[in-house]
């Protein structure tokens, strides 16, 4: 999706995990490992847009992690799962990204993106690997994911 702001936009972004790892994709322009996810478009909610993004990228159905709070909605009024971190970062000189990262869960490991998705390289990860240096995971990356990995044991 095109940006809504020329300055700053707000994006989403996925830990999916099933059993003992997490899903992580190359991503396409910085090549890089990095969550599914992307831009919110003016027509959804932060939740909605992580959801779609994922099935996009991955064609996993997801269920996030948490819980709505339990207060009354009313017309034009509903409570969201809130993100498990935030953050803010630069794209380029002229425009930066806050992103909302949450954590999910997967029933399947098969991965079938989107038609018009790039052909990309996934991996699930388990938490060792995680620290193995031929991946060259981002610090970030690596503390979300394990975050993730944590948050979803059984």
């Amino acid at each position: 999706m095109a940006h809504i702001h020329e300055k700053i936009d707000i994006t989403v972004g996925a830990y999916i995990v099933n059993g003992d790892a997490v899903f992580l994709r190359m991503h396409d322009k910085y090549k890089l490992w990095a969550h599914v996810g992307g831009h919110v478009e003016l027509d959804e909610d932060p939740n909605q847009a992580v959801v779609r993004e994922a099935k996009e990228e991955a064609g996993l159905d997801i269920t996030l992690v948490g819980t709505k709070p339990s207060v009354a909605e009313g017309k034009g009024y509903s409570e969201l799962i809130p993100p498990r971190f935030m953050n803010r970062h630069r794209i380029d000189d002229g425009h930066e990204h806050v992103d909302l990262i949450y954590f999910a869960t997967s029933d399947s490991r098969k991965i079938v993106p989107a038609a018009g998705e790039a052909d990309v390289e996934t991996h699930w990860f388990t938490k060792e690997e995680l620290d193995n240096p031929k991946y060259g995971l981002r610090e970030h990356i690596r503390h979300y994911a394990k975050a993730a990995l944590d948050a979803v044991k059984k």
